[in-house]
């Protein structure tokens, strides 16, 4: 929250559709405009890419699951589909994603609206349904005290653990940036993109925590739910909804139904995912930032940036095919989805507080005489993820179990500061000033 509130404060003052490398420029000062604005934005686009192939990716497994467990689940004698069927789901999943992109702002605007009441309406939902329909129900004391540290993984620190667990609540938080990427499109920029960033962010912890809470409850058996000898093969989530209602009613099909309920919730968020992409790439592009910028920003009549749309889908069904490889390698992919995104978030935070904090002019929304204090705050919390996420995740570490975060995240620096020393400074100045 405290990331989202100072990003606001700088998008209130610099609505662009470049966000986060638009703000970078302006706020380095002309000197350091060029070198800042490439950092951030590569690190941005880059990491949305990866949100997108994780999004659309995890979407696809969970359809497999799906298909699992309407055939009869694991052990009775359910389909499971391979891992190139998983990729197939995947690229068909971008494939809609892309069409729906290439419609007019309008329609889009709709199915976003669609797409928010989805998710709290389906949320709700859940969090009612399953405890309700659970026959076993988990204590309040097991919720709120249980701190379970048997994982099979090596690891039986607490703090060691809980540490290693923040990954998924700050990878669940990315993607508020999307906001700043609209404004452009958006009535009273300057106050509706703030707005934007921090409803994102606040929404998101007061629904997910209620949404956790609702499923802890249903759970009592931790170990089963891992195992992968269970109905769903391993996936916790979906056979907890299975669970519950195959020991009430004799059968899954409404756990299925839940499961479907969350899975069109994904689909929604893979949708706005490429969305922000396409603006990103097509911003980027305006600034001659990309190989073959010129195509990229190029709109069609319904002032959709279409080629910028496909490129999206056709790089994030590229990042996946790693997955056919190697898990490992996929997941070092995805990582940088959280890494690399919080370090373009970070960029512009610590420019805003270290070479613009004489200069900077806030807009409506702003901070006042907090926001140097929260902007150090929010760049430090940046820095702690980073080495946190890059701690090995299972011991004895091998190949196989080494986390290869830092390893990803360095190969990208290292490629994104090489692209500059050779070409890009020749060439690139910065954002384009729009009139």
């Amino acid at each position: 929250m405290i990331v989202a509130l100072s990003m606001a404060e700088i998008c209130s003052s610099y609505p662009t559709s470049g966000g986060l490398y638009y703000w970078s420029a302006k706020l380095a000062g002309p000197r350091w405009a060029p070198f800042a604005s490439w950092i951030t934005g590569w690190f941005n686009i880059v990491g949305q890419w990866a949100v997108t192939t994780s999004v659309d990716y995890s979407l696809a497994q969970l359809i497999q699951v799906i298909i699992l467990l309407s055939t009869g689940g694991k052990n009775g004698g359910g389909y499971e589909a391979s891992k190139y069927v998983v990729i197939a789901f995947h690229g068909g999943i971008l494939f809609l994603h892309g069409v729906i992109n290439s419609l007019p702002i309008s329609l889009l605007s709709f199915l976003g609206q669609l797409a928010a009441i989805w998710n709290v309406l389906g949320v709700f939902v859940l969090m009612i349904v399953i405890p309700s329909v659970a026959t076993e129900r988990a204590s309040a004391k097991f919720v709120f005290t249980h701190f379970n540290a048997e994982n099979g993984e090596g690891i039986n620190s607490k703090p060691y653990i809980f540490l290693l667990g923040l990954l998924m609540s700050q990878y669940t938080l990315t993607g508020f940036d999307a906001s700043a990427h609209m404004t452009e499109e958006t009535k009273d920029a300057d106050r509706n993109g703030p707005k934007g960033i921090i409803s994102a962010v606040g929404i998101s912890i007061v629904v997910g925590w209620g949404y956790i809470l609702g499923i802890t409850f249903a759970v009592t058996d931790i170990l089963y739910l891992l195992s992968e000898d269970n109905d769903a093969g391993g996936y916790a989530i979906a056979q907890v909804f299975y669970q519950a209602f195959k020991k009430r009613y004799g059968h899954g099909t409404g756990g299925i139904i839940c499961l479907v309920i969350v899975a069109v919730a994904i689909f929604f968020c893979g949708m706005s995912s490429v969305t922000s992409n396409s603006r990103m790439a097509y911003a980027f592009s305006r600034d001659g930032a990309m190989p073959l910028s010129s195509l990229w920003h190029k709109v069609n009549k319904q002032e959709v940036p279409i080629y910028a749309v496909w490129l999206s889908v056709f790089i994030s069904f590229c990042m996946a095919l790693t997955s056919l490889g190697s898990i490992v390698a996929f997941e070092a992919m995805v990582s940088i989805a959280t890494i690399g995104l919080y370090i373009a978030y970070a960029f512009p935070i610590f420019l805003r507080v270290t070479l613009a904090r004489k200069h900077f002019v806030s807009g409506p929304f702003n901070l006042g005489r907090y926001g140097v204090v929260v902007g150090w705050v929010a760049v430090l919390w940046v820095l702690t993820i980073s080495v946190l996420f890059s701690l090995p995740v299972s011991y004895p570490i091998t190949i196989k179990t080494l986390n290869y975060t830092p390893v990803a995240v360095g190969c990208l620096l290292i490629l994104v500061v090489s692209y500059w020393l050779i070409s890009g400074r020749r060439w690139f100045k910065g954002p384009i000033t729009n009139i």
